[in-house]
C-alpha cells in the first residue's frame, strides 16, 4: 500500500519533477515486463481458429442484442 506520506510529497512536485518519476516508474515496469518472458522459451498463443463455442456464444449474445433493439 502506498503511504499518504508519499501520495502528499508526490502531489507537491513541480510538474518536471513528477514527469520524471513517471519515467523512471515506467522504465522499471516495463524491465519488469522484460523479465516475465525468458529467452528459449514456449509459450502458449489462444487462436480463435477451431473456436466454435466461443462463436456460437458470440452469436447468441448478438442475437439477443438484435431482439432488445428490435423490442
Amino acid at each position: 500500500m502506498v503511504s499518504s506520506e508519499l501520495i502528499s510529497t508526490l502531489k507537491e512536485l513541480s510538474r518536471s519533477d513528477k514527469f520524471y518519476i513517471m519515467q523512471i516508474l515506467l522504465s522499471e515496469l516495463a524491465q519488469q515486463e522484460a523479465d516475465l518472458i525468458k529467452p528459449d522459451q514456449s509459450y502458449p498463443v489462444w487462436s480463435p481458429y477451431d473456436a466454435f463455442e466461443a462463436a456460437d456464444t458470440m452469436l447468441k449474445v448478438l442475437d439477443a442484442a438484435k431482439a432488445q433493439d428490435n423490442a
